[in-house]
């Protein structure tokens, strides 16, 4: 899990892939974000690497929750 919370772009991404580079295929990296263009970047991060998003949550005082699956 990445408390990210507090960071803007592009710090949130940036620091998920390097996450997922330790993490072997098909662990899950939990994202704890507040900057609100989490909800564009990180799916399309996770499109353009091949990554699956598995949940994309908004949770009340305006803190994002993402899963991502590493792929192959």
């Amino acid at each position: 899990m990445l408390d990210l919370r507090g960071l803007w772009c592009p710090q949130p991404v940036l620091r998920a892939k390097t996450a997922l580079r330790g993490l072997p295929v098909g662990g899950a990296l939990v994202l704890e974000c507040t900057d609100p263009l989490t909800e564009i970047d990180v799916p399309h991060f996770a499109r353009q690497t091949g990554h699956r998003l598995a949940a994309q949550e908004r949770r009340e005082g305006g803190l994002f929750v993402f899963r991502i699956v590493k792929a192959a």
